[in-house]
């Protein structure tokens, strides 16, 4: 028999897991009705994300605390994206009846230590009973100048921050048995522990015109930025595949650019920029174009300089 506290208990458990927010800025935390924050002086950034098994995750093949982190650093990279510094998260989890104290305890501490790598806090939530695990994350941020998709314009450059095409590998590995190869290493932590790059949003926040983060993959992510825009935007082939990844593909047996452009999961952060103000820790992978007639997208450049159109192909919710 599982062992199964009752809901006040767990309750308490996760108020203990999480503590209390040092910001100053939370007045009311977890154990109330609902969350009390402080008001500030910037705009205000929500997000929420769902992670629900058997859509997202299998348990197979990722540990509870894996989960939990996973969970959290999802939502917490789209406030990358936006250039904010998250102020709080709120986390909804519907468990079935096998989950135990044990298994709850360890999704905390997962969402527990994502929550203070990005420098916030767990600050309230709800539990509630399903036929499968489900963890719904919102975020709460803050930013001086919100980024968003449409701002792009042709002769700037498109630049990254974080890798590409490893997340997806590393989940191919894990499902073939190959996990604790020493090669696999990389690709696997890329997929169990994701990095919202919180700190790439600061550095980009004032100089870039868009941004979105890699979750869908390169291709549908980017796609979305040059229609909101209504601009082309080229991709360099060369400035994708990276040695790290040419290694992963190389394990799994895929092409290694397929993979940067529709792997997924990656949360890397892609802007859009001047080129006189390239912000430090990005990569060059691109640049803007006006929109051929009125046809916006991506597209790869070859060597000869010639151009081909870029499937917009990667994750769908109800693909």
């Amino acid at each position: 028999m599982t062992a199964r506290s009752s809901e006040r208990a767990r309750i308490d458990m996760l108020a203990r897991v999480f503590g209390a927010d040092g910001s100053g800025r939370t007045l009311v935390g977890i154990g109330d009705d609902a969350a009390v924050i402080a008001p500030g002086k910037e705009p205000l950034v929500w997000t929420i994300d769902a992670q629900v098994e058997g859509i997202h995750f299998r348990r197979d093949l990722v540990s509870m605390a894996d989960l939990g982190y996973r969970a959290t650093m999802a939502a917490s990279s789209d406030l990358a994206a936006m250039g904010a510094s998250p102020l709080g998260i709120l986390a909804g989890l519907v468990l079935p009846d096998d989950v135990t104290d044990e298994d709850l305890r360890a999704i905390a501490e997962g969402q527990h230590e994502a929550a203070k790598e990005v420098g916030t806090q767990i600050i309230g939530g709800n539990l509630a009973r399903g036929r499968e695990i489900s963890i719904t994350t919102t975020v709460l941020g803050e930013t001086p100048r919100p980024l968003g998709r449409s701002g792009a314009k042709p002769g700037e450059v498109v630049a990254i921050a974080g890798p590409l095409g490893l997340s997806a590998a590393g989940l191919v590995l894990i499902e073939r048995g190959r996990a604790e190869e020493a090669d696999a290493a990389p690709a696997v932590r890329a997929y169990r522990r994701p990095v919202a790059r919180i700190a790439a949003g600061f550095a980009a926040r004032d100089v870039a015109s868009a941004a979105i983060d890699v979750s869908d993959g390169l291709a549908r992510d980017v796609g979305h930025v040059a229609r909101a825009s209504r601009v082309l935007v080229v991709l360099d082939p060369a400035a994708l595949v990276t040695a790290e990844l040419e290694r992963a593909a190389a394990l799994v047996g895929v092409d290694p650019l397929a993979l940067a452009l529709h792997g997924g999961e990656d949360y890397a952060v892609v802007v859009t920029v001047p080129e006189e103000a390239f912000p430090p820790g990005f990569t060059r992978i691109g640049k803007v174009f006006p929109a051929e007639g009125n046809k916006t997208g991506v597209a790869l450049e070859r060597e000869n300089g010639t151009r081909v159109p870029v499937e917009e192909r990667g994750y769908d919710h109800f693909g």
